[in-house]
């Protein structure tokens, strides 16, 4: 095993094998990969740090950290990348999970939420409507909440289904950016990320 991970070591490809000895939280940041493909695509990947199988874990644990204790009764995910983390927490908490769809993939009875993405385009999130009853706790995750109206648009849908006493358990992604609709969600809802707060202003500003 330890030639192997030598022998990734040197190699281009990705390096699975190696965790740092002081595992601080975010050091798997440093797997995700910066864009290369131009200002179409989000500005980093994190499909590597999933690969990574002590980065995940370590970064599913940093999440949930601050819920330790809470009362949580389902984990959501949003579409698409939210199903990794969101599918990771729920399995870590030994809880459902629940998947919020992006509009026409459901054959089932849905509600729907229009919003608008970080990159400005118009869209709508469903999600089916026998999952939430009123008064369940639910832990909202996605990969990354930049502008803040694809998860504003899940915590409405919640709210929406389980009415008045249905109050989000909390929101956890890798990064919460320091823009008006970030900021929007973390004075009003339980937080949780990744980020250290030295970090911050440059994920804030892309860099």
């Amino acid at each position: 095993f330890h030639a192997q991970c030598s022998q990734r070591l040197q190699s281009p490809r990705m390096d699975l094998c190696h965790v740092p000895a002081a595992r601080e939280k975010g050091w798997y940041l440093a797997l995700m990969a910066p864009n290369v493909k131009g200002p179409n695509y989000a500005w980093l990947d994190p499909s590597r740090l999933y690969c990574h199988p002590q980065g995940l874990q370590d970064c599913v644990a940093d999440l949930l950290q601050p819920f330790q204790g809470d009362a949580i009764d389902m984990v959501a995910g949003i579409d698409a990348m939210g199903f990794i983390l969101g599918a990771a927490a729920a399995a870590t908490l030994r809880k459902g999970f629940l998947a919020i769809r992006k509009a026409g993939h459901l054959c089932v009875q849905t509600v729907a939420q229009p919003y608008t993405d970080y990159s400005g385009r118009e869209k709508v999130m469903e999600v089916r409507t026998d999952a939430i009853s009123p008064g369940l706790r639910i832990l909202l995750v996605d990969q990354w909440v930049e502008t803040g109206g694809t998860m504003r648009a899940a915590i409405e849908l919640v709210e929406r289904l389980g009415g008045p006493c249905c109050v989000p358990a909390g929101v956890a992604a890798i990064c919460m950016e320091d823009s008006e609709g970030g900021r929007w969600i973390q004075e009003r809802y339980k937080c949780s990320h990744c980020v250290p707060p030295r970090l911050q202003p440059r994920f804030n500003h892309h860099q």
